[in-house]
């Protein structure tokens, strides 16, 4: 589970086989995925948005084959969670054994990507928590973690570094931490809110309205919430804040300052899609996964609920009769079937089309999804309708069953 780590379980280990089944999907990379279609979406606003000073690369890294299995230590103290926060129990973080876990956040990488010296990151990944199982909550889910790293000069507008005083030996306010100067902490809060603003008018529109709701997380200070008005209700988008500094000092950084954000992409998801339940995302069910094929990250479209009874299937192939091209074949073919097997058929796809180059002749080969709405299709019903599908198309087509 950690590539060139050997983990040993011990009395700590609390992963189920279900969990184990869900280590073996990765669904980030499933492009027909929903989940697939966001990331991307995301990721291009970022770079598109935000650029290195002076050129054209992006700004961003993006880190998105990050280990899932991660030290306690990165997990929990390296973001100065307490030691005696109830997400360190059992009962909240799947343990490995007393050292290592499953991420319970991407937000485990931060410290040693800081260590390494990137200073502007995007980690995306699958995370694990032991939750409610409800139908907006699911034992793994996935998130975004965006951290933007600034020194002096790149924060006050490329001022020489000795005009500008980035850390004091203060105190700390709601506004700022002690480390940090009042200017430092505006100017990245200005900056955070610059970009995760504009991300939210991406999403959601150039009208959405928004507000920023004061919060608090172990690894930011100040912190904050964003909160979109959709569909007549405040819906919280994301978390962010100015990384506390001693998080950076502990990944070996003391000239810098940032900001850092964290999204789950299933909560964006099942709004922008209209997608009722979480589960939906692992589903395999053609009737979901075909809905989100070929479909372009930015592209507003609506999730259309399927049945609930099972899928029947069958396949039809057959020789196109001479003179037929294999496109005219193909668009009358699905206008028959259409007509013949009416809402019941839920999909039609060619799955192959082949050339005897001996007879110069031409076949294709449709699967058929058959599905009702209102109860279980039986094998049997099914293929009298299939029967009367290849009877019409012999008959008007003049095509060869096969």
């Amino acid at each position: 589970m950690r590539k060139g780590v050997s983990l040993t379980p011990d009395e700590t280990w609390n992963l189920s086989p279900h969990i184990l089944g869900l280590l073996e999907r990765r669904l980030l990379d499933e492009p027909y995925n929903p989940l697939s279609l966001l990331k991307c979406r995301i990721i291009d606003y970022m770079q598109s948005q935000c650029r290195s000073s002076g050129i054209r690369a992006p700004l961003f890294a993006i880190c998105d084959q990050e280990p899932r299995v991660v030290s306690v230590w990165d997990n929990f103290d390296s973001l100065l969670t307490p030691v005696d926060h109830i997400s360190r129990r059992p009962t909240d973080t799947y343990y490995v054994n007393k050292d290592y876990c499953l991420r319970a956040h991407t937000s485990a990488h931060q410290h040693h990507l800081i260590k390494q010296g990137v200073d502007s990151f995007l980690v995306i990944g699958d995370v694990y928590r032991r939750d409610e199982i409800n139908r907006t909550h699911y034992p793994s889910f996935h998130q975004i973690e965006g951290v933007q790293l600034y020194t002096p000069r790149q924060l006050f507008d490329h001022r020489p570094d000795d005009e500008v005083a980035m850390f004091e030996d203060g105190i700390r306010t709601p506004q700022k931490q002690e480390t940090h100067t009042i200017d430092t902490a505006n100017v990245i809060t200005f900056k955070l809110k610059a970009v995760l603003e504009g991300l939210a008018r991406d999403l959601f529109g150039d009208d959405i309205t928004m507000q920023w709701v004061d919060a608090y997380f172990p690894f930011t200070h100040p912190s904050f919430e964003l909160e979109v008005f959709y569909e007549g209700d405040w819906m919280e988008v994301l978390g962010c804040g100015v990384v506390e500094q001693k998080v950076l000092e502990l990944a070996g950084v003391s000239t810098k300052a940032g900001w850092a954000f964290g999204l789950g992409l299933e909560r964006l998801a099942m709004v922008l899609y209209g997608i009722p339940d979480i589960r939906l995302f692992w589903s395999h069910d053609s009737g979901f996964t075909s809905q989100f094929t070929g479909r372009s990250p930015n592209e507003s479209f609506k999730y259309r609920p399927i049945s609930v009874h099972p899928q029947v299937f069958f396949d039809l192939s057959f020789w196109l009769p001479e003179g037929a091209t294999p496109e005219d074949t193909t668009a009358n073919a699905y206008d028959l079937i259409r007509s013949v097997g009416g809402s019941l058929i839920e999909q039609v796809n060619l799955i192959d089309s082949f050339h005897n180059k001996k007879t110069g002749r031409l076949s294709q080969t449709y699967r058929l999804v058959y599905r009702s709405n209102e109860r279980a299709l039986t094998k049997q019903e099914v293929k009298v309708i299939h029967k009367q599908i290849e009877q019409q198309l012999v008959e008007k087509y003049r095509v060869k069953l096969r």
